[in-house]
């Protein structure tokens, strides 16, 4: 339920709504607006019977959310969110960012060059795997804690913020020393203890969609680390499984407008993961930006044929060089004022 608050309602009127809502065994949340604030009602599995605050003073209307999600719903926030990692603005009215990097860390030479590569190239951010989650017990599982140790040294190496995921609770504190930006697998979308951890970290989420996933419960997944204390959560779509095998999975462009339209988090798109074919990756980024993505993430190795993990989707450095010419090129025509502001938030 969403307590709109009339413009001329006082603070007393504001904190006894407060109070009203907290009688009834849920939590109030106030949403500061630009013209009038707003009381969000959380805690409730079902219906709340609005009977014993509808007539409180300062109330202007009273709107039930039948949504699961609500913290995330432009119904409680209508100003879109932008999350910053480490200087870099991703959301609404910024320059889309290019997050790329392995698919996983491999040793020093490789995650050193590809971060030096990528960066000359125009990314904003570096990614790279230290904890590996694979379909196959027998596959690469990734270099864990000296992943993190040698992409905390390409990172310093480039000046690049990281991001790397974390696939535990237990893992969540180690992964924060040394990461920027805490990437949620799609395996790992409804971890819930993993989210919940992840609500009280003290840095900025990259949640991926599951591929099985339904948008609702990936918003619904977003819920559980807001609710949890912590804001700043951006949404990715990196492809879900469907009938079809020419592709690794099917890349549903459609959800970047329409969680615009459901929610105020920003969302990126996973064009190497979602179509695992390294020459879709550029036009599936440029697809990807046309529809209104805030961001795109983009594997890269020094030599895919030789990757321990998703060569055959991986760019290498000069055909990411490449892309990186085409996607200027694009937030040009675009929107040539936030290309000109660079990695600046232009609204």
């Amino acid at each position: 339920m969403l307590i709109v608050m009339s413009h001329k309602a006082t603070k007393e009127q504001l904190d006894a709504v407060v109070k009203a809502v907290e009688a009834m065994g849920l939590r109030a949340a106030p949403i500061p607006g630009s013209e009038r604030v707003a009381v969000g009602v959380l805690g409730n599995e079902g219906y709340v019977d609005d009977l014993t605050i509808r007539d409180l003073p300062g109330i202007q209307e009273i709107i039930h959310v039948s949504k699961p999600y609500k913290m995330v719903s432009r119904d409680f926030h209508p100003q879109r969110s932008v999350v910053e990692v480490c200087g870099v603005r991703i959301g609404e009215g910024c320059r889309p960012v290019v997050a790329a990097g392995p698919c996983a860390v491999e040793g020093e030479e490789q995650i050193v060059a590809t971060a030096l590569a990528v960066k000359a190239a125009g990314a904003d951010l570096l990614r790279g795997g230290a904890f590996k989650p694979r379909t196959g017990p027998h596959t690469f599982q990734g270099l864990r804690e000296e992943g993190l140790r040698l992409l905390a040294l390409a990172a310093k190496e480039s000046g690049l913020p990281v991001v790397t995921e974390v696939m535990s609770p237990d893992h969540v504190e180690v992964v924060a020393a040394y990461a920027d930006l805490l990437q949620v697998g799609a395996r790992n979308m409804q971890n819930f203890d993993l989210l919940k951890e992840l609500g009280k970290a003290h840095k900025p989420v990259l949640l991926k969609r599951g591929m099985s996933a339904t948008i609702e419960e990936f918003l619904a997944s977003a819920e559980y680390i807001l609710a949890g204390g912590n804001p700043d959560v951006i949404l990715c779509e990196r492809g879900i499984r469907t009938f079809e095998t020419a592709t690794r999975n099917t890349l549903d462009l459609s959800v970047v407008p329409l969680i615009k339209e459901l929610s105020h988090l920003p969302i990126m798109v996973d064009p190497s993961h979602a179509t695992g074919r390294r020459s879709l990756v550029p036009p599936m980024t440029r697809a990807a930006l046309v529809a209104g993505a805030h961001g795109i993430l983009i594997e890269v190795h020094p030599e895919p044929e030789k990757a321990l993990s998703d060569g055959p989707q991986s760019l290498t450095f000069q055909g990411f060089a490449a892309l990186m010419d085409d996607v200027r090129k694009l937030n040009s025509f675009l929107s040539p004022d936030r290309e000109r502001q660079g990695g600046e938030c232009c609204g």
